[in-house]
């Protein structure tokens, strides 16, 4: 394909939008993951970030439906107010009051969100997990601490423990679990088979150094531990855990798997899951620090 005025894979005025929306959003390795399926696939598409600050999720709205754009990819701060912008939502961005995906269905933007799938599928592919049956413990309680507590539940794990300094939105985290879903206490996390660090400790620039959501002591051979900070990809609290002897494991996995499921809501394509992996393992090695 190409554009009038464009080389090979160039937009053209034909070419079907997509955007990503959030604040900040130039770090977002999104587009790039779209634009690789997209390109892999053989579509007349393109993925663009748009910076939009907090408060503006309205405007933003508005600007994507005027200018017919497929869909978009939800990043903070807006999550939670995209759920309250768009026509409808899926049952599962309901339970969680968060959109991280919209999609354009016969005029219509429907909210959907697809971090806990992108997250169980990363445990699958990245380590060979699999939370049926098994106890899990995640500290955090925000939105993607919410919907990888639904997503495991949902996967089948025996117990899904939350731990977070606040314990209101521990516990509304944990009810998202049902009969499954406590509150519990970091001290806990040597008993568990998954111990998760949803909260933005160990990101870039995030939380005070040294700051840890569950002290690396307490880990051991046999379990699996995840960060869903992916920049930096091994951050000093998965490497003090992969130093007692525990499997480590990335945010990347999940952030790969995510996308993936927007695309195939969007395209009604299946993505090319390897070439994702490896364009996102490329650019967060080239990423500096």
């Amino acid at each position: 394909m190409s554009g009038p005025t464009g080389g090979p894979g160039a937009p053209s005025a034909a070419t079907t939008v997509v955007g990503v929306i959030g604040d900040p959003v130039a770090h977002s390795l999104s587009p790039l993951l779209h634009n690789t399926a997209f390109a892999a696939l053989g579509l007349d598409w393109v993925s663009v970030g748009f910076p939009v600050p907090a408060g503006e999720a309205p405007a933003a709205l508005a600007g994507a439906r005027a200018l017919g754009l497929a869909g978009l990819s939800v990043t903070m701060p807006h999550k939670d107010a995209v759920a309250d912008l768009v026509d409808e939502c899926t049952a599962v961005a309901r339970r969680l009051g968060a959109v991280n995906c919209v999609i354009r269905r016969k005029g219509r933007f429907v909210g959907d969100n697809t971090d806990g799938e992108g997250f169980v599928a990363s445990l699958r592919r990245g380590a060979t997990f699999e939370p049926a049956g098994r106890r899990c413990l995640v500290a955090g309680a925000g939105g993607a601490a919410r919907a990888v507590v639904l997503a495991l539940a949902e996967a089948g794990a025996a117990e899904v423990v939350v731990v977070n300094r606040t314990p209101g939105r521990a516990e509304t985290a944990a009810a998202l679990a049902g009969s499954v879903g406590r509150v519990g206490r970091p001290e806990e996390a040597g008993s568990f088979d998954l111990v998760v660090n949803a909260t933005p400790l160990g990101m870039a620039g995030a939380g005070a150094p040294g700051a840890e959501p569950v002290d690396p002591a307490l880990l051991h051979p046999g379990q699996l531990v995840v960060d869903l900070v992916y920049a930096p990809r091994r951050t000093p609290w998965l490497a003090r855990a992969e130093g007692r002897g525990a499997v480590a494991l990335s945010g990347l996995g999940m952030l790969v798997h995510q996308a993936a499921a927007q695309l195939r809501r969007w395209t009604g394509e299946e993505p090319p899951t390897d070439r994702l992996w490896e364009v996102a393992t490329a650019a967060t090695d080239a990423a500096p620090g």
